[in-house]
């Protein structure tokens, strides 16, 4: 069997931390932003992990088992 690759748009978007979750940026960050609370935007800079049913197809994306 060939190696997977690594899909390279994933490798971009996800992260995985040393304990295996697999963690994204969060959304609505990028205009329209005027409207928006200081504490709402500051808010989108956290980093939150990625879905459970998310999680399987992600991973593989990553070239992981």
């Amino acid at each position: 069997m060939p190696k997977m690759k690594t899909h390279r748009g994933t490798a971009k978007r996800f992260r995985v931390t040393g304990s295996g979750k697999i963690m994204r940026a969060k959304a609505y960050k990028s205009h329209i932003l005027a409207k928006k609370s200081q504490k709402r935007k500051r808010n989108f800079r956290k980093e939150t992990a990625v879905t459970k049913a998310d999680n399987k197809v992600i991973a593989r994306n990553l070239g992981r088992r």
